[in-house]
């Protein structure tokens, strides 16, 4: 298996710290808000990094933090009129809504950095005691000239880091991309003890803290966004191998940014979506499964046609599992004939494009289509007249590729006839409005959960396809 290691810039064959398991850390979001699509894409292809190391054989921990004590919550607290904690509970509940419907796996440990904080503190302390910070009336900071290695994630070097810096002048560094470990307390805003006075840690630490806390010292893996790459993982190295002595994550992965319509995504441009906004268009299912076509690593342009595009492809394969289970519930033959032995050997081949695919640095988009090559397979080679055995080897097949890319071919229709039958009442008040928006809407959503709407002589009439 290769894996491209953001630390060396090439793909590497992956061997874990430990034989036979693997030890993940994801840097999951500031909870303030409904996650957005950006914040979605880490959440679903590390997922399906995970669930590939899991189908493989390995034993993984899998470890995603929330940072639920930030200046973005304090802000939003304040324009609520509540506490930091209630703001970063009650988006702690809509991220695990949004992630749950994404089809994302739950982690192995969700650490809140507020509940960290006293290893925080100790970790500064190890940094004081051994040179690598220093502290200025209650600010402590790291001191990145002390560290040799500082840089080599991003690969930039101290020197033009130091000259180009466009950080805030702070008279109380000793060098201006020093960064801060623990801030003092100010008025009206959440702290702690510690022995440079009350207050706060900084943002990087956390992660730091909390991959040594539930991975050890050294972990396989290391996820997150690109924008991530640099200050974040950068001082997160610096801090973690300054206070531990080993190197702190073998490989990075960093996954690509996001356009919307070709353009950057921003909340300047008005081009900013939730998850939750885009799931009034479109089901959760989809946006994972578009998150899929492209490789982990590209960027990917989102627009209404793309997920059109991915709906109707998820559609596909969907409907082939439904073909596959009413052909083994209806077929009457038992065993395996003797032209379905060949056919049952072709299976393999899909397998092992698959893995092939997803051994190449975790590329999806060419797994996606080796699992649509076995549905062209299983919609030509099953049929009424096939064996029970040789269906369920196709349908088992299919269904443990589909379950490695997230994909559920197991989940029955959740929409019942009496609210089918409301939303064709619905929809024809809104043809007799003449308002066909609104009646095109709820036959092309009742068409993506599988029901397709006949008009006959006799009325509008409904069947599941």
């Amino acid at each position: 298996m290769k894996l491209y290691n953001t630390l060396t810039r090439k793909k590497e064959t992956f061997v874990p710290v430990e034989p036979g398991k693997v030890k993940m850390y994801v840097c999951g979001p500031t909870v303030y808000n409904h996650i957005h699509i950006g914040n979605a894409r880490p959440f679903i292809v590390f997922d399906v990094v995970r669930r590939y190391f899991e189908y493989k054989g390995f034993d993984v921990t899998y470890v995603q933090n929330y940072t639920d004590v930030d200046d973005k919550i304090i802000n939003k607290a304040k324009e609520e009129g509540v506490t930091s904690e209630a703001i970063a509970e009650k988006y702690i509940q809509e991220v695990e809504q949004d992630a749950k419907g994404l089809g994302i796996h739950k982690a192995t440990h969700t650490p809140k950095a507020t509940e960290e904080v006293p290893h925080m503190v100790d970790m500064i302390q190890i940094l004081l005691d051994k040179k690598f910070a220093y502290e200025v009336d209650g600010t402590v900071f790291f001191a990145t000239r002390n560290f040799k290695d500082y840089g080599k994630l991003s690969k930039k070097n101290p020197d033009d880091l130091e000259a180009g810096s466009r950080v805030a002048v702070d008279e109380a560094k000793i060098n201006p991309m020093d960064f801060v470990l623990w801030k003092p307390k100010k008025e009206g805003e959440p702290s702690w003890p510690s022995p440079w006075g009350d207050g706060r840690p900084g943002w990087h630490l956390e992660c730091s803290v909390m991959a040594k806390r539930y991975l050890g010292d050294t972990i396989d893996i290391h996820c997150g966004g690109t924008d991530l790459i640099f200050p974040h993982h950068e001082n997160e190295i610096a801090q973690s191998e300054a206070a531990n002595g080993k190197p702190f994550a073998k490989y990075w992965l960093h996954n690509g940014f996001i356009n919307v319509d070709n353009k950057k995504m921003s909340k300047s441009l008005g081009n900013f979506f939730t998850v939750r906004e885009i799931t009034e268009e479109f089901p959760y299912e989809v946006i994972r499964f578009f998150m899929l076509s492209a490789h982990y690593r590209s960027p990917i342009n989102f627009s209404r046609d793309l997920m059109e595009a991915a709906a109707n492809s998820l559609q596909r394969i969907q409907t082939g599992a439904k073909n596959l289970v009413y052909l083994y519930e209806h077929c009457e033959l038992e065993n395996v004939t003797e032209e379905e032995k060949a056919d049952i050997q072709l299976l393999e081949s899909f397998k092992d494009k698959f893995e092939k695919a997803m051994d190449d640095d975790f590329n999806t988009a060419d797994a996606v289509s080796a699992i649509f090559e076995l549905i062209r397979f299983a919609n030509t080679q099953a049929t009424i007249s096939s064996s029970k055995t040789f269906i369920q080897k196709v349908l088992d097949a299919l269904r443990a590729l589909c379950d490695v890319i997230g994909i559920d071919l197991d989940t029955e229709d959740d929409i019942l006839d009496a609210d089918i039958e409301a939303l064709i009442q619905k929809r024809q008040e809104a043809r007799k409005n003449k308002d066909f928006t609104l009646s095109d809407k709820i036959r092309d959503d009742l068409m993506k959960k599988g029901i397709l709407l006949e008009d006959t002589r006799e009325g509008v009439k409904f069947r599941r396809v």
